[in-house]
């Protein structure tokens, strides 16, 4: 069969020197690393043929220590197993950097999604030309960098998968040889969890190594191709940060970790402007820009020297200056050099004196808690009803008033409460020192009505804040599939809340909306999910230009298609008239910044595909890129009976016990790679409502099976067909690309399944009927996807990613059959504290592999 020239390219830039670069552990100077290296390849063909056989992971693992009788003892076998374990975490290292070292020579191959192929296009349209000018003049990219735990590789391991990346780009054998020696003796987990501020630290090696260069270098295609000037205020990246703001189902999260975070990213963004400032002060060595280059050098300075950092934003006084001399060299100097001050001016523009937004985030159960405080504390006391917090939200909405106060917290009061109104208190301070991009938005989870966001803007007015400089916008987030319903008519309220219009004024008329898709894909199930958000994109979108919003979708994605990941901007690209798109904002979390914005290469290319889409949706809302009344009866009548299939599963009383005894749930929690606990009310219960929608997919992905990414869609398109609607189906798969986007993604998340690994389950006295069900959902949902688009293999349009993912499953094989068979240790028999604690660590180990191979697994 003839493949294609990006499967060329893969096949010799990835397959080939992977065998060849993987032969180099063998002779690492490391104890027995030769003779687990030569016994790996013996256990993973016996894994695989165990599982063609659908043995239990228990037989695969005592039958091949059976085969090899050195191994008689307990710890043998422990020791073995942890080596294995060890050697396969560094091979999934290798695969990603000579993967990320391809990275430039495949996308070349296929990049028709590239800002730069775009450009080309329409080089020679002046009409289309003018177009994207003025849709970028409004248009804006925002990535907001959250600290989720979903990135397993510590700092240290990135920073060696970096070099090893550039080292195998130019194939130096000696460095690569040093590197994967260091990779060696590095650990791969922490010995403690981190603390939200060492998670700003961690991200702000990216916002210093990748970000900085690789937005700043798009801003300037984009000056270069449509004459913008670098001063310009509109600014088409923002960044945006989570670290030490998130306090959602976050204890650890708290007023000095805001504190400390925003002295960091300070920090950062000025250590990055005085290396640059270094260079220019090489080149500009001319007569009439001294008195300019000593301003900007005492700056610089002061910014990075914490004793003697300003009180008050100085970026304007840095641009101020970098313009003066931008003059001095256009009228005496020939413009020499003129591009360094046009690429400084443009990163003091696009990163002020804060680098990224820091974004707040609270759940709305405490902000009521906290506002139900401040009414019965003087000064604030008798200025809403006395039975205000009992009264229904019509009769809220009707009684609520905005009176200013400066209302000091108590320090008897709760935790929470002082936390929540110190924080709006220290927001101003943020403001004043950063500049009012350095925080102004304010996120409410789980918000259900329009009281949530009326009565935090009077928490804001009660700590101080004015109305008339009341510079933040309140960003609810709607979350599940029912809040999702609602969230249409809880955006009228406030749109028809006098109070609350007339500070959307203040705020050029623009409100944002957070749309959360994990939450709602463990509500719903994947197929419901997708369709609440578009068609609350679509009521929302119209209820906004009823009352003449200029409304932001803010979508909180995860890695996976179960968390809004996969093929991101194929969705914003499809997006037709209906849905407000001018603005495309959205979350990266942990494992997907280090996948697809690790590099400055990948960095560049991921931001221009969205760049891309929001132009190419901006361009092309004919009716095609919009869903029709036909079709969305399709996909309604769909996700109802995908709904219902979820729901029935959901409901099965064997469903939390099967995640907690043959997955690692339980244990998640032993992982030391983020500040935030596995589930909300971390002292109670487990409840499937508490569990967070990561601990919920992860724990899926582990066991190989996926179910937030398909189960149900098999059920639903079954009926479509049954019900004599397939050709219509097909039709629609062939020209929505929003609908053919979700059926993608689902694809995607099937390739990554595998149940002959758990086949064993099918006799379990107690689990088989349940595992049943599942597997009969996938053979169902394989079946009618090929059949939907007419291909025979999952993601065969896709033939690269397929083999990456086919590759990285066949290297963490083992782990999958190690971390079963450790579970079925710990839950079929009676254990001593230390055999426990040992299938523990393997369990746990085994995670951070599965993880990383994955890429977009949690």
């Amino acid at each position: 069969m003839k493949i294609s020239q990006k499967e060329f390219v893969f096949n010799n830039e990835v397959v080939t020197r992977f065998d060849l670069y993987n032969s180099l552990f063998l002779t690492l100077p490391f104890y027995q690393v030769k003779s687990t290296g030569t016994l790996l390849p013996f256990f993973k063909s016996h894994v695989e043929e165990g599982i063609g056989q659908q043995i239990s992971p228990v037989e695969i693992i005592e039958s091949f220590f059976t085969k090899y009788q050195q191994y008689i003892k307990d710890t043998d076998r422990f020791h073995l197993l942890f080596r294995f374990i060890q050697y396969i975490e560094r091979q999934v290292v290798l695969f990603d950097a000579i993967e990320d070292s391809a990275f430039s020579k495949l996308e070349t191959t296929d990049d028709s999604s590239s800002l730069q192929v775009l450009l080309q296009q329409v080089n020679n349209q002046p009409e289309n030309h003018a177009k994207i000018r003025e849709a970028l003049q409004k248009f804006s990219l925002r990535l907001v960098l959250t600290a989720h735990p979903t990135q397993f590789y510590p700092g240290s391991v990135l920073g060696i998968i970096t070099e090893l990346t550039e080292a195998l780009k130019v194939n130096d054998i000696n460095e690569i040889y040093l590197l994967l020696q260091q990779l060696g003796k590095t650990p791969f987990l922490n010995k403690q969890k981190p603390t939200p501020v060492d998670e700003a630290v961690s991200l702000a090696w990216f916002l210093e190594n990748v970000f900085y260069q690789s937005a700043s270098s798009i801003k300037e295609k984009l000056d270069t191709e449509f004459d913008f000037l670098a001063e310009d205020e509109h600014q088409t990246i923002e960044l945006g940060f989570w670290p030490g703001g998130d306090r959602d189902g976050n204890p650890n999260v708290n007023l000095k970790s805001t504190q400390a975070v925003t002295e960091l990213l300070r920090k950062v963004i000025y250590r990055c402007y005085a290396r640059d400032y270094k260079n220019l002060r090489k080149r500009l060595t001319f007569r009439g820009v001294e008195q300019y280059m000593a301003e900007l050098e005492k700056q610089f300075n002061k910014q990075t020297k914490p004793e003697d950092l300003q009180a008050n934003n100085q970026s304007a006084i840095i641009l101020e200056n970098l313009e003066a001399i931008k003059v001095v060299l256009q009228r005496d100097h020939d413009s020499l050099f003129i591009n360094l001050i046009d690429d400084l001016i443009r990163k003091v523009k696009l990163f002020g004196s804060y680098f990224a937004t820091l974004d707040i985030r609270q759940d709305s159960r405490i902000l009521r808690k906290t506002h139900q405080y401040c009414l019965s504390e003087t000064p604030i006391r008798h200025r809403l009803p006395n039975d205000y917090a009992d009264q229904t939200e019509e009769e809220k909405l009707r009684n609520i008033r905005f009176v200013e106060a400066d209302f000091y917290t108590p320090d008897l009061a709760d935790d929470m409460v002082k936390d929540t109104l110190n924080t709006i208190r220290y927001i101003k301070e943020i403001q004043e020192t950063n500049g009012m991009k350095a925080c102004h938005r304010f996120i409410i989870s789980n918000c259900q009505q329009a009281s949530d966001i009326l009565q935090l803007m009077n928490l804001f007015l009660w700590s101080g804040w004015k109305a008339e400089n009341l510079t933040i916008d309140f960003v609810p987030l709607f979350e599940t599939v029912n809040d999702l319903k609602e969230a249409g008519e809880v955006m009228e309220k406030l749109y028809t809340s006098p109070f609350y219009t007339a500070h959307l004024q203040k705020r050029n008329n623009r409100q944002t909306i957070m749309l959360g898709f994990s939450d709602s894909t463990k509500d719903g199930g994947y197929l419901m999910a997708n369709w609440s958000i578009y068609k609350a994109k679509v009521e929302l979108t119209a209820i906004s230009r009823k009352y003449g919003i200029d409304l932001a979708f803010f979508d909180g994605r995860g890695g996976p298609p179960a968390r809004g990941g996969g093929k991101t901007h194929r969705f914003y690209a499809s997006m037709g008239h209906e849905i407000a798109n001018d603005y495309i904002q959205l979350t990266i979390q942990g494992q997907t910044i280090s996948t697809q914005y690790g590099s400055i290469d990948s960095a560049r290319f991921n931001m221009e595909q969205l760049i891309n889409a929001g132009i190419v949706s901006a361009l092309n809302q004919q009716s095609g890129d919009t869903v029709n009344e036909k079709g969305r009866k399709l996909i309604d009548d769909m996700a109802a009976v995908s709904y219902q299939s979820f729901m029935k599963l959901r409901g099965n009383p064997l469903f939390l016990p099967y995640l907690e005894h043959l997955s690692p749930l339980k244990l998640l929690s032993e992982i030391n790679i983020s500040s935030r606990p596995v589930k909300r009310n971390s002292g109670a219960e487990l409840k499937l409502e508490d569990l967070r929608a990561i601990s919920f997919v992860t724990a899926w992905s582990q066991l190989k099976q996926n179910i937030p990414g398909f189960y149900g869609v098999g059920t639903a398109l079954k009926k479509t067909e049954e019900d004599g609607k397939w050709e219509d189906l097909k039709n629609l798969y062939r020209q929505s690309s929003f609908f053919k986007t979700i059926i993608d993604n689902c694809m995607m998340s099937m390739s990554k399944s595998n149940f002959n690994i758990t086949a064993n389950l099918a006799n379990d006295p107690k689990y088989g009927e349940f595992w049943t069900i599942l597997k009969n959902e996938y053979e169902l949902t394989n079946a009618l996807l090929l059949k939907l688009s007419d291909t025979k293999v999952l993601m065969e349009e896709a033939p690269v990613e397929r083999q990456s993912i086919a590759l990285r499953e066949k290297i963490i094989l083992p782990l999958v059959v190690i971390q079963h068979y450790a579970l079925q240790q710990l839950y079929s028999q009676d254990l001593n504290e230390e055999a426990t604690n040992l299938y523990h660590k393997l369990v746990v180990r085994t995670v951070y592999g599965i993880v990383n191979a994955g890429r977009n697994l949690a």
